[in-house]
């Protein structure tokens, strides 16, 4: 558990898709928790983009050949390698974000599980179906699902193992190549990736990394892939959109989020602060599906904000490769300065600070304190953009009816929580909010964990879903094969076609009367 050497840097520099890697510019990877340089990466260009593409669809025709069950050993062979791995990927991680370690920990399994699940229900949700046709009997149709072919993703900074290898598991298993473009600040968690996947059995070109700035190697996936995941902004996302729309391509997002939970007065408060702590500070907030917006029944609402405050003061932040932190550090610092100034426009019209508030410099540079809002209003920036970051504010609500509406006044819709005296309350509640996922006792690791269940925003939080089949399907294209005998829509052979088309009528309200119709 420490930071990984150089002797690791070097083996997975060599897996970028670079031909010339070694003589092209390089930008410096930073150490989180430190700020310091701990190695560079190759920096890509469009050309280079575009020649892993090339690739990746001659290696993509050999992958779909094979049968379903085939693609499943190697996620099958990649989920055991990753968990036998686990320590150093949650070093890679842990050293290019500054997350703690059992957030490391968290994605590192989250990989497995996924790429476990959609080996197991792969082959099955892509056989080829047998659906009702036209006329019973005489019509056979078989949908079956062709993949798209090159699909391009463009992966973040703040769950670089996960959302580099999640969506790529589920597109590879439906019998795609990929391609990426991990973030610029965490590149070598994608590479930790690809080394475990072609150890698995892949062939390099099915998952090629190409590092490099969004605005090239981004901009180039964009405008070559046959089908583009983006996880990151809504903003970026909706630009992202537009493209693939002009390209009349498949696309899906996970956007940004200003999630809201609910503390309604019969709710077991000790329960409900401790999974606020880990809802609103997971990997130090740098989560897309995290809790920023906490309001709480007024009965209840000076006992929770007096013991989340005391929660949250009392929380260990530290530069830690061990489990010894319940906080890291932040992932650089143009992210300390966002939080740095929504903490300071909110005080300086009002806001009272219950927790934190402050940089924690000794730490390290990009270190800030778990910080707990009281008045915040609708003048100040956090009020409704997204901070992403370790800044959460409570509301004091007159009733749940008021929870829900304030809740829902956002543009966002991706995650929400509601603790509540019941589990039907609170399933009341939830349906009542327009989110992807709800999560009840919780904040968000019983959806986002449920690899089974389909998870994605409303919105302005995103277009599709990850997880489930919807997660698998979308990297597809239907296709109906339908197949015609005896009869058809120009009659039946003997029966002369004007005493044909006078039984139609009378067949088909016949048909009305059979099973299914």
């Amino acid at each position: 558990m420490a930071k990984p050497t150089t002797a690791t840097f070097e083996r997975l520099a060599r897996l970028v898709a670079i031909d010339d890697a070694d003589a092209r510019p390089t930008r410096p990877v930073l150490e989180a928790f430190s700020g310091t340089e701990m190695t560079t990466i190759p920096i890509g260009t469009a050309d280079d983009l575009h020649v892993a593409v090339q690739r990746a669809r001659a290696a993509q025709t050999r992958w779909a050949a094979l049968a379903p069950k085939e693609r499943a050993n190697v996620l099958v062979r990649f989920a055991a390698l990753v968990f036998s791995h686990r320590d150093e990927l949650m070093d890679m991680a842990q050293a290019e974000t500054g997350k703690a370690r059992a957030y490391a920990q968290e994605e590192v399994l989250d990989v497995a599980l996924t790429a476990r699940h959609y080996a197991k229900v792969g082959p099955k949700v892509l056989s080829a179906k047998r659906v009702k046709g036209m006329i019973p009997g005489a019509t056979d149709v078989r949908v079956r699902y062709q993949p798209k072919g090159v699909v391009g993703i463009i992966s973040p900074w703040n769950y670089p193992v996960t959302l580099a290898a999640s969506d790529a598991v589920a597109a590879l298993m439906a019998g795609n190549a990929v391609v990426i473009k991990p973030d610029s600040q965490t590149p070598y968690c994608a590479l930790a990736v690809a080394e475990l996947l072609y150890a698995a059995g892949l062939e390099p070109e099915l998952f090629a990394v190409v590092p490099g700035p969004g605005s090239v190697v981004g901009q180039a996936i964009a405008e070559t892939a046959d089908y583009l995941m983006f996880t990151g902004s809504s903003q970026t996302g909706a630009t992202l959109a537009e493209q693939a729309g002009r390209r009349l391509i498949g696309f899906s997002a996970e956007l940004g989020g200003k999630n809201p939970m609910i503390v309604t007065e019969g709710a077991d408060i000790d329960r409900a602060v401790e999974g606020a702590a880990r809802a609103c500070y997971s990997n130090s907030g740098q989560l897309c599906i995290a809790i920023e917006r906490l309001y709480v029944e007024k009965p209840v609402a000076d006992e929770f904000s007096r013991k989340f405050a005391a929660k949250v003061s009392a929380m260990k932040v530290a530069p830690a490769y061990d489990f010894g932190s319940d906080m890291g550090s932040l992932a650089s610092a143009a992210q300390v300065d966002v939080i740095d100034e929504h903490v300071t426009d909110a005080t300086s019209k009002g806001a009272t600070v219950l927790a934190g508030g402050t940089k924690l410099a000794e730490l390290g540079p990009f270190f800030y304190a778990p910080t707990v809002l009281s008045g915040v209003n609708e003048h100040m920036t956090c009020f409704a953009t997204e901070t992403f970051g370790p800044l959460v504010s409570i509301y004091e609500v007159d009733s749940v009816d008021e929870a829900i509406k304030l809740a829902n006044d956002t543009d966002y819709g991706l995650n929400a929580s509601v603790f509540a005296g019941d589990s039907a309350q609170a399933r009341e509640i939830g349906a009542q909010l327009r989110v992807g996922t709800v999560n009840i006792n919780e904040g968000y690791a019983a959806a986002w964990g449920s690899t089974a269940a389909p998870m994605g925003g409303m919105g302005i939080s995103g277009v599709g879903r990850r997880h489930g089949n919807e997660g698998i399907l979308k990297y597809t294209e239907p296709q109906t094969i339908a197949t015609q005998r005896v009869i058809g829509i120009d009659g039946i052979r003997g029966v002369p076609r004007k005493v044909f088309l006078k039984l139609v009528p009378t067949s088909m309200k016949a048909l009305r009367f059979l099973p299914g119709r």
